[in-house]
């Protein structure tokens, strides 16, 4: 049996769940909404503020099934209740972030600034020389986070660049002088 597909997923208090047919699964919290469609072959339960899955039979789709859809409903759990966020941190000398509106400035050593747009539902707060990007989405925070990173990711000799707070650069030695 999957050790994680085998795992209760613990409804918190403020948090409603809604398995409709299909297993489409809505998520109500106080930070928002999410809604989607997991995998019809298995069986979803809900017993009050515990949910359930179970798999039909051992067929390695199943049980790959099984523990994926389980993550799936605990972080849409996660979501609507506490979030998720992710900091990245921009290091070099002239490489700057900023916000304007809804808009992600980024000077990055370009000869020109990059603009990055908020995908709906998430949110980005610049401090600093940091970046934290929020939203209820697991996946779509670590999309748009790797997409920012994208702009300019850390070169391993000086450390330039845009990299998660908690990523380290295996740095290199730069060249020597003629022998």
């Amino acid at each position: 049996m999957s050790r994680i597909g085998r795992l209760p997923v613990t409804v918190p208090a403020g948090v409603t769940v809604t398995i409709k047919e299909g297993n489409v699964v809505t998520c109500k919290g106080p930070k928002g909404e999410i809604e989607r469609a997991l995998a019809p072959e298995l069986t979803i339960e809900q017993n009050e503020n515990v949910i359930e899955v179970k798999r039909p039979n051992d067929e390695k789709r199943m049980k790959a099934l099984h523990g994926l859809t389980r993550t799936l409903l605990n972080n849409m759990v996660v979501g609507v209740s506490a979030g998720f966020e992710k900091v990245l941190e921009v290091n070099g000398v002239g490489y700057r972030a900023a916000k304007q509106g809804k808009k992600l400035v980024l000077n990055l050593g370009y000869s020109h600034p990059v603009e990055m747009e908020d995908p709906e539902g998430i949110q980005t707060v610049v401090e600093g020389n940091k970046i934290t990007v929020k939203g209820i989405s697991k996946e779509k925070v670590g999309q748009y986070a790797a997409e920012i990173r994208g702009k300019r990711a850390p070169e391993p000799y000086k450390g330039k660049g845009i990299k998660y707070i908690d990523e380290v650069i295996r740095r290199k030695e730069g060249k020597t002088g003629k022998k």
